[in-house]
């Protein structure tokens, strides 16, 4: 009876083995899921691709001040909820309530989702189909962190885009205002990130604001005493954001700087502003009356170069975790939706 492959005599079965250890090898290499992210990933398929964002968010920074700190948002929101896949930036329809429209995310800024849209609109002129929403947010956010200051970190590029956008799977992925530190450190730790590179991240809050609903328990009738505020609080702070915030109820949109010192720039202040009761939130104000991340809310506050290095490294670690690579994911041709309106 014939054999269907037929192996020459002079052909050892090690060296059949070895051939096809070879073959297998190469096609892994070459699958779509097996790619990994690279520097240079859209060197050939759209060179110009870092060039058109870096004009696009300049411009927009230059028009809205605020788009910087509500890129950032932006972009941990994203990373931290199904991992760094754009899946924030998708709208609910009739048939999925996304991400941005948990309570969480209602607040986000609407120029972080603004600035991805005028990216990838330009780049799906010069290279349609090629750019990933999740590459563009990533390579946004850091051009714009460092255009008011911050730190310039590495972005390795070639995530694709979700396939799935939830906002019940949005609730506990991420810290809020009122959890206890152990909480918050908890989130970050059950994602793979140390207490030092929860602070670092935290001092992203040197730019950008909060929202007076955010902090009111704070700074009116704190603990049911009428017209007390938050004993950690500086009093003249306090009573200043009392003014600022007095019709907060009516405007749920009123808001105060994060950093009242230097608000536009990127800079350890914020740290610096912690022990002095100049915190905003009760959960950065925690950063300093915890034991577990004072010391490094004080080295980053002597140290502005220490606070750029944990923070860039942190930032970095932040852009890979829980990308979605090859038929996990897609290149949407838009950002807000999925290439299948099925979800």
């Amino acid at each position: 009876m014939g054999s269907i492959l037929k192996v020459p005599p002079s052909l050892h079965h090690s060296h059949l083995f070895f051939f096809l250890a070879i073959l297998i090898i190469l096609l892994a290499r070459i699958h779509p899921c097996n790619s990994k992210l690279t520097l240079d990933y859209y060197q050939q398929t759209c060179p110009k691709l870092e060039q058109i964002i870096q004009e696009t968010v300049m411009d927009k920074q230059i028009k809205s001040p605020t788009t910087a700190a509500g890129t950032v948002r932006l972009f941990f929101h994203d990373c931290f909820v199904e991992g760094c896949d754009a899946s924030v930036l998708v709208s609910s329809n009739n048939f999925n309530k996304a991400e941005r429209d948990a309570d969480i995310n209602l607040s986000l800024p609407g120029d972080g989702f603004d600035v991805i849209v005028r990216a990838k609109t330009a780049i799906e002129l010069a290279c349609p189909g090629i750019v990933s929403c999740a590459d563009i947010l990533s390579i946004a956010t850091r051009d714009l962190i460092t255009m008011v200051g911050g730190p310039y970190y590495k972005v390795r590029l070639g995530r694709k885009d979700g396939l799935v956008s939830s906002a019940s799977h949005v609730e506990g992925n991420l810290p809020r205002p009122t959890m206890t530190m152990s909480q918050i450190i908890s989130i970050f730790q059950t994602k793979g990130f140390t207490i030092r590179e929860m602070v670092a991240l935290s001092g992203a809050h040197t730019i950008g604001f909060s929202h007076c609903t955010e902090f009111a328990s704070r700074i009116y009738n704190y603990g049911g005493k009428a017209g007390a505020h938050d004993p950690s609080l500086d009093p003249r702070f306090a009573q200043g954001l009392q003014n600022a915030c007095t019709t907060y109820q009516k405007d749920p949109s009123m808001s105060v700087f994060n950093d009242i010192i230097s608000p536009g720039k990127f800079d350890n202040i914020f740290f610096q502003n912690l022990p002095k009761g100049l915190a905003l939130l009760a959960s950065d104000q925690g950063l300093v009356a915890d034991a577990r991340t004072k010391p490094f809310v004080e080295m980053y506050a002597a140290n502005q170069t220490a606070f750029f290095q944990d923070f860039a490294h942190a930032m970095e670690k932040l852009s890979i975790y829980g990308v979605k690579m090859g038929r996990k994911g897609e290149v949407r041709r838009r950002c807000d939706q999925f290439n299948s309106l099925t979800v």
